[in-house]
């Protein structure tokens, strides 16, 4: 069975709302640390806030990474970081590396 198909317009509704429904779970589980989530997904919170910066500068829009940061993480990172980010266990490191070498 296709996926079904719509227009543009319904497509960048949907679209929008699932980026809206994906940043509101993140925000939700701050109990999960980005180092998780790039050694198991290869994205993070920092990257999805990356991809905004990106995505509006493709439309001529200028958005400092601090202010795109704050878009996904719903405050300052550097708020987020003191209240919700632990030290990377040895364990976390190394999972890391074996799932992202080069990196």
């Amino acid at each position: 069975m296709a996926a079904p198909e719509f227009d543009k317009a319904t497509q960048t509704e949907l679209e929008a709302a699932a980026f809206r429904k994906l940043v509101a779970h993140l925000r939700e589980r701050n109990d999960v640390q980005n180092i998780d989530m790039m050694t198991l997904a290869g994205f993070c919170r920092n990257c999805l806030s990356r991809w905004y910066r990106e995505s509006a500068a493709e439309q001529g829009i200028t958005i400092a990474d601090p202010d795109a940061r704050e878009i996904v993480y719903g405050m300052p990172y550097k708020d987020w970081q003191a209240q919700y980010q632990k030290e990377a266990t040895a364990e976390q490191q190394a999972a890391f590396a074996k799932a992202n070498p080069g990196h």
